[in-house]
């Protein structure tokens, strides 16, 4: 994991629509920047509509809310459509940009260990640094966790 109030590191990757994207491009207000196992799970649909619900809230405080996880453009631009989702997914199919940010790692299920991504989110603030790391993250509540951190920006 990278440590609060460091910097965060840039990336360039492709959106739903295979438009790219850079963290730079986001500097000047908060991101809400958030890493995913996969699109269509129940976690990740819970977690991703949470966000949904919430978004005019995020907007109303002028923060992104950027998600990032492995699956391809493909997948990424049938979840959005299919949940109606109002933000970036962005595609990490080289789990590149998860490596970067300390969330790609060894897990366990069902007594089988494999590699993937750890649900973490990043608040960054408009100078790009880390304000706040969110790890172990239950799907349900965290979109209000995060917008309660975005008050205190």
């Amino acid at each position: 994991m990278l440590a609060e109030k460091s910097k965060a590191p840039d990336f360039e990757l492709l959106d739903e629509n295979g438009e790219s994207h850079r963290l730079a491009d986001y500097k000047g207000n908060p991101l809400v920047l958030y890493f995913y196992p996969k699109d269509n799970t129940p976690g990740c649909t819970t977690e991703a509509c949470n966000f949904r619900d919430d978004y005019s809230a995020y907007t109303d405080a002028h923060v992104t809310i950027v998600g990032i996880s492995t699956d391809s453009v493909k997948s990424h631009k049938k979840f959005k459509e299919k949940y109606d989702l109002p933000f970036t997914l962005l595609a990490d199919t080289d789990h590149q940009v998860c490596e970067q940010y300390g969330v790609w790692a060894e897990k366990q299920m069902m007594g089988k260990k494999y590699m993937g991504i750890l649900r973490t989110t990043y608040l960054i603030d408009k100078d790009g640094n880390i304000a706040k790391v969110f790890e172990g993250v239950k799907p349900a509540d965290h979109s209000l966790e995060v917008l309660q951190e975005v008050k205190k920006l």
